[in-house]
Parts: C-alpha cells; sequence; structure tokens
C-alpha cells in the first residue's frame, strides 16, 4: 500500500466531500423531529409494558401490596 502525504490526503478528503449529497435545512429539520417523535412515541410503549409486567410479577408472586 503507497504512503500519502497529509497534502495529498487532505486534497483526496476535499474530492470526496464534494460527492457528497448533503441534506438540504427542511430535511434535516424533518429528521430530526421524527427522530425525537419516534423516541416518545417507544418511551411511552416501553413504559407501558414496563407496568404491565410489573403488575403482573406483582399479581403472581403478591409482592408490592
Amino acid at each position: 500500500m503507497d504512503k500519502v502525504t497529509p497534502a495529498e490526503f487532505a486534497r483526496q478528503v476535499r474530492q470526496e466531500t464534494a460527492k457528497v449529497t448533503w441534506p438540504t435545512r427542511k430535511e434535516t429539520i424533518t429528521t430530526t423531529i421524527m427522530v425525537f417523535v419516534m423516541a416518545i412515541v417507544l418511551a411511552i410503549v416501553f413504559f407501558g409494558i414496563d407496568k404491565v409486567l410489573a403488575w403482573g410479577v406483582k399479581a403472581l408472586l403478591g409482592f408490592g401490596g
């Protein structure tokens, strides 16, 4: 494998980043909002599952009054 000088490496990096299709501001905002919405929805779902399982364990074992 050939050694690459730091200057050549920087040039290659600039060439590669020029090829990247960067998302628009609207796409970035939409994606960010969707991530937050999904995190909240999953938190609620897992909270519900945890409560149901806790209730089942208490009912089965008679713990927790």
